[in-house]
Parts: structure tokens; sequence; C-alpha cells
């Protein structure tokens, strides 16, 4: 067993470790952005694959993956397993649908809710007693899978018809631009003092420095990460104003 996944602040990160952990507490587990997420992937027969929904859909990052290495899928027993910060609909099933194109067996899919991490949306902000509620509901959730998975009985969250329309007409359907290409949304404020952090956090490579001076390259992935680590909060990506910081570590 191996846990691959995309985190935006480490939600994500923190689901696949800990039902990997209690899966089977000496597997590997790696984020999708390490040069070894490959090889992991081809040495083992079952894999966690998770990562955070986007308007209903999977990070483009995580479907490149997938398809970039379709000669690795063949065979390969999978858990897919989407965080939330609301709706979800067939989270799981986005990327459950091109594996299997690619010979994967899809063994279950799970869909966890989690605080929410886009920085700079009042949306789904809330306070945080309730942001560490919804963590521990998570655990429960999460162990509680853990526990049916060791018996053979996998969960279906995301997987079938109904979840894809609900998925499809409830977000996925309306917001197709924004997860079909690379975002070039990415500000960078004149408070940046050009730390670097967001070019060492960037899972893509988008952000590199220049001359002391953050650049990006139009391939963004949406993963929050540069938006919730930046010390002067100078970068913003769907909205014009940072509203927290979004980092798993402040919920525990």
């Amino acid at each position: 067993m191996v846990g691959i996944y995309l985190s935006r602040t480490g939600n994500t990160r923190h689901c696949i470790e800990k039902l990997v952990m209690l899966l089977d507490e000496n597997a590997k587990v790696l984020p999708i952005e390490d040069e070894d997420a490959v090889l992991q992937i081809m040495e083992t027969d079952f894999i966690v694959l998770g990562y955070p929904t986007q308007f209903s859909n999977a990070p483009l990052m995580v479907r490149d993956f997938i398809r970039e290495n379709a000669s690795i899928w063949k065979g390969k027993r999978i858990l897919c397993v989407a965080t939330m910060g609301a709706f979800s609909g067939d989270g799981a099933g986005c990327t459950a649908r091109i594996l299997k194109k690619y010979g994967a067996i899809i063994a279950g899919g799970l869909h966890i809710h989690m605080p929410d991490s886009v920085c700079d949306s009042k949306l789904l902000k809330k306070s945080l007693s309730e942001n560490k509620q919804i963590v521990k509901t998570a655990d429960q959730k999460i162990e509680s899978a853990a526990a049916r998975i060791a018996k053979g009985i996998y969960p279906r969250e995301g997987l079938g018809f109904i979840y894809h329309l609900t998925g499809l007409f409830g977000q996925r359907l309306w917001f197709y631009g924004k997860t079909q290409h690379y975002s070039n949304r990415v500000k960078i404020s004149d408070a940046c003092v050009g730390c670097g952090l967001c070019a060492a956090k960037c899972p893509m490579h988008n952000v590199t420095m220049q001359d002391g001076r953050p650049k990006t390259n139009g391939k963004c992935t949406m993963c929050y990460r540069c938006v919730s680590s930046c010390p002067k909060q100078a970068i913003t990506l769907l909205g014009k104003e940072v509203q927290e910081q979004c980092r798993f570590e402040k919920y525990i």
C-alpha cells in the first residue's frame, strides 16, 4: 500500500496520512509532486489517492498526473479520497473514471469534509472552534472507514451515476472553465518582500524567483499553498484580499 496526495493547506495530507497509517502503519505516504511517487505506485498493488475538490472536480494537476503516467495504473486497486470544504458531488468519481480508462480497479471512494482552504474568499469561513470540530468529525469518519476497509467493506462515496449527476449539475458544469486549464490569475502585491517561500511551496513550479522577486508562469493548480504561507499576505488567487491563511495545523 502507498498513499499519494495533493494537499492545499495540509487538510488532505492529514487525511491520507491518518487513513493509511490505520490501514498499514508501515506504508509510505508521499505528495504527488515527489519524484518517487510514480516509482512507489509501480511497486505496490493498492494506492490511496487523495486530493481536494475544486468546483466538484479533481485538481488539474491530479488529472494530468494520472494521464501522463497512463501505463502505471493497469491492475492497480485504488481508493479515491476527496476532501472538500462544503460540496463534492462526485469528487472521488472524477479521478475514478479516468483511472478506469487506464485499467485501474477502483476499490472505493471516500469524501471527507475538512475546513475550507480558499484563503481569499469569505464564502465558507468558519470560526476556529467550528473548524476544530470539523477536523474531529473527519477523524472519526476516517477511523470508521478504516475499520470497515479492514473487514473488506469499502466506501462507495462519489462513485456511480447519481453522484456523477450531482457533481455535474451541482457545480462542475457551471464552473467548467475554471477547472479545465491551469490558472494564470495569481496576483502578487507590492507587500511582497521576496522571501521566496511561495516558490518553495509551489508543487507546479509555477512560482519562480527572478532578481529577488517572484514570477508566475501561468500554470497554477489552485492549491493555495503560496497564499496560505506568505508572511506578508501578498498573494491572492480567486479573490482580491486574503481573508484567512488557512493551514491545517491551526485546527489541532
